[in-house]
């Protein structure tokens, strides 16, 4: 197959990374990359969804994954897994020898293992300059659930319709289910029985990442999970706290201890970001230097600084995505052609066990299996964003009225990055706006 064709079925069928920022996955293929990597590192805490769906189609996603070695002219493509996911290595291990050029990788018990950054350097060695592309080290990253769609694109013609999603927390049966795109968070939790909450606040995405979010919002092709917490539980409070007061709070508390550096996951591979820098400059008003303020550009946004760090609980990352969110208005970019430190020899014992991580969170007790359910979450009602993905939002192609079917195309890519979206139950258009489609089941 050549690289155009598979552009095309995976722009066609609007793949696109299940998780993060949703990047359109056809932009990634290029014949530059000697090196493609599945992550299966579950990067955030109680989710389960990538190793469970690995495990049950491993043939056909290590299958899909070397048809898209072979399409780029890679040399081989590797399987980030965590080493105490045994039952998906295991499954994995039964087909591996009929893929020449694939191998596995296995990683430790640590976050944020599934940061592609992280995982590249874990995987082959390589560091990813500072506000690069993994494609600069020859390296294209694919999450489990992307290749998966990939494979029923290929194989099936069958678009992105549908989303994994695991249901964890305060429910009475935790659980990881396939849903529609555009239904809704409370028809999501629905799923996993009754909330054993009094007063739930819906956590959207894994809890040092995620955002609060609401029982209405449709799910998009990367809501990755839902965790169902009690409103006083520490991280929806930290969630809910302001950037004024975490900035006052700051300014009279922090003991300048340099933990939060310390264990930052970016600064220990050499990159220039130095959170503890930025919260003396910031929480002081020093402007006499700004690079801590320009260096907010390279944060992951990984939390652990804010989440696991901090002895005072203050808020470096919140305060650096603010900084962020602040010189992207201003039209301030980040610094281009800047290059990595060495990797830190102390990074090895600077790790985070997700095991104490999930102590300190306040989640251990969360921890428990939430098995797959693959049938399809019946639904009255969808409502479909026609931005789901990072570059252009897709132009719809359907008018309020039309009947559709479960599949079909109804809104077009946009010229530039952007794929296609699709009808994920079949029913009546009954609005079109644009920003989103909604259906009504027949």
């Amino acid at each position: 197959m050549e690289i155009k064709d598979l552009q095309k079925i995976m722009q066609d069928n609007g793949v696109v990374g299940a998780g993060g920022a949703g990047f359109p996955s056809y932009a990634k293929l290029t014949d530059k990359a000697d090196t493609i990597l599945m992550n299966c590192a579950e990067c955030e805490p109680l989710l389960k969804l990538h190793r469970q769906l690995l495990e049950k189609h491993a043939y056909e996603i290590m299958k899909t994954f070397h048809t898209v070695m072979e399409t780029v002219g890679a040399s081989q493509a590797i399987i980030g897994i965590k080493r105490s996911y045994v039952q998906t290595i295991k499954a994995l291990q039964q087909h591996i020898e009929e893929f020449p050029g694939l191998k596995l990788h296995l990683l430790d018990e640590v976050y944020p293992m599934g940061d592609e950054v992280v995982l590249i350097y874990e995987a082959t060695g390589r560091v990813c300059r500072p506000g690069g592309l993994p494609i600069e080290q020859g390296v294209i990253v694919f999450n489990v659930e992307t290749i998966y769609n990939v494979y029923q694109a290929m194989e099936s013609q069958k678009p992105v319709t549908e989303k994994y999603v695991s249901v964890v927390a305060e429910v009475e049966h935790p659980v990881t289910v396939k849903v529609p795109l555009g239904c809704t968070l409370d028809e999501v939790v629905a799923q996993a029985g009754n909330i054993t909450t009094k007063d739930p606040v819906y956590f959207v995405g894994g809890p040092m990442m995620g955002r609060i979010g609401n029982g209405a919002d449709p799910v998009t092709k990367t809501t990755n999970a839902v965790l169902v917490l009690p409103r006083d539980h520490q991280i929806v409070m930290k969630k809910q706290r302001t950037s004024a007061i975490d900035l006052k709070r700051a300014a009279s508390i922090c003991c300048q201890c340099n933990t939060c550096t310390d264990l930052c996951p970016r600064h220990n591979l050499g990159h220039p970001i130095d959170p503890a820098r930025f919260m003396r400059a910031a929480s002081a008003g020093d402007f006499r230097d700004v690079n801590p303020y320009i260096d907010s550009a390279f944060c992951s946004s990984c939390g652990v600084c804010e989440m696991y760090a901090c002895p005072q609980s203050l808020a470096p990352r919140t305060l650096l995505a603010d900084m962020k969110g602040g010189l992207r208005k201003a039209g301030i970019r980040p610094p281009q052609g800047v290059q990595p430190v060495p990797v830190q020899p102390s990074r090895e014992y600077r790790k985070v066990p997700e095991e104490r991580l999930m102590a300190r969170l306040g989640l251990t007790k969360y921890d428990k299996d939430a098995p797959m359910d693959e049938s399809v979450v019946p639904v009255s009602k969808v409502k479909i964003l026609l931005s789901q993905h990072i570059g252009a939002p897709a132009q719809a192609i359907v008018k309020t009225g039309d009947m559709v079917t479960k599949g079909q195309m109804i809104a077009q890519h946009a010229d530039g990055l952007s794929v296609s979206i699709h009808a994920s139950i079949s029913g009546k258009v009954t609005e079109v706006t644009d920003r989103h489609i909604i259906i009504a089941a027949k």
